[in-house]
């Protein structure tokens, strides 16, 4: 059975990937609006990912015999100032995310539950991708400056990204 603490944790966790996704399709709707259907593809990508995340959660604390309570989700923003803003806007999202799982590993660690540290190991590799991810595409919109062929190339780039669910299972 779970403890207690670390179910809890792992709830907030579930609502904070369900909002993840709702920003990120937030981001994809504010793309579309500006017409940068690359940029709006790899946002509705992320959002699907950060679905699964939450599902991956979800999956994990019922195998481990926890109870789910589902709160409410946040509504997230509607639009940003620029497509760089929204992308800096990601960076950092994801930058947080980070925390919340290392404040999850930690409780982990602390807790001596070894499920949940080898879940949550998964988890911290994850973040380091998103974070890196989300900081290419940044740096590289920060050096295209307002030169528009460079964000059409950008734009047809991030149009080829597909979504790969992550292999299934409660711990992997």
């Amino acid at each position: 059975m779970i403890k207690t603490t670390v179910q809890e944790a792992i709830n907030q966790q579930i609502v904070r990937e369900m909002f993840s996704s709702n920003l990120y399709l937030s981001m994809s709707a504010y793309f579309h609006s500006i017409n940068l259907p690359g940029f709006a593809n790899w946002m509705h990508v992320q959002a699907q990912e950060e679905t699964t995340h939450a599902i991956k959660f979800f999956d994990y604390l019922l195998a481990r015999g926890g109870i789910v309570t589902l709160g409410v989700i946040d509504a997230p923003e509607l639009s940003w100032e620029s497509p760089l803003a929204a992308f800096e806007a990601a960076y950092e999202h994801e930058q947080k995310v980070t925390s919340w799982i290392n404040e999850i590993a930690d409780l982990a660690f602390a807790e001596k539950d070894h499920p949940t540290n080898v879940l949550i190991q998964w988890f911290i590799n994850e973040q380091v991708e998103e974070e890196s991810n989300a900081s290419d595409i940044v740096a590289r919109m920060r050096l295209a400056g307002h030169d528009r062929s460079s964000m059409f190339f950008l734009d047809n780039e991030l149009k080829q990204r597909k979504f790969v669910p992550p292999a299934t299972g409660a711990t992997t």
